[in-house]
């Protein structure tokens, strides 16, 4: 997480260095629109439109761990380690987080992942161990 930028700007760098956009490093600017494109997508996957112009130091404990979710997506990252991503979270604030994991699994998936492996406690691992 980058506290100092928003959160669209955060997901903007992560989606700047994505695999796809790297290959064309020299068309950074000629390109932006489609990182804006990825970044924007990825704002509403996590399920922070309404926080786009926020300070990410100024999101709640449970919307910087979705936010940090959110730059690994944007990222294209091929492997997610989730230690206790819900560690500190009520049960609602865990709800979504995990709603928010299995999206990021299936989502995953669709992009040509075999296989996920899960290790997470059995509070969290239930909902997503099918996937």
């Amino acid at each position: 997480m980058f506290a100092r930028l928003t959160v669209f700007d955060s997901l903007r760098c992560a989606a700047q260095h994505a695999p796809a956009e790297r290959r064309r490093w020299w068309n950074r600017l000629r390109e932006s629109a489609s990182v804006d494109l990825a970044a924007a997508r990825v704002l509403h996957d996590i399920g922070l439109d309404a926080r786009r112009n926020t300070p990410a130091v100024e999101l709640s404990y449970a919307e910087q761990r979705a936010l940090d979710l959110g730059i690994a997506l944007a990222s294209g990252a091929r492997t997610l380690l989730l230690d206790e991503p819900t560690a500190g979270m009520n049960r609602a604030q865990a709800a979504r987080m995990i709603a928010l994991i299995r999206a990021t699994v299936d989502a995953m998936i669709a992009r040509g992942f075999g296989r996920i492996v899960n290790i997470t406690p059995s509070a969290v691992k239930a909902p997503i161990e099918d996937r």
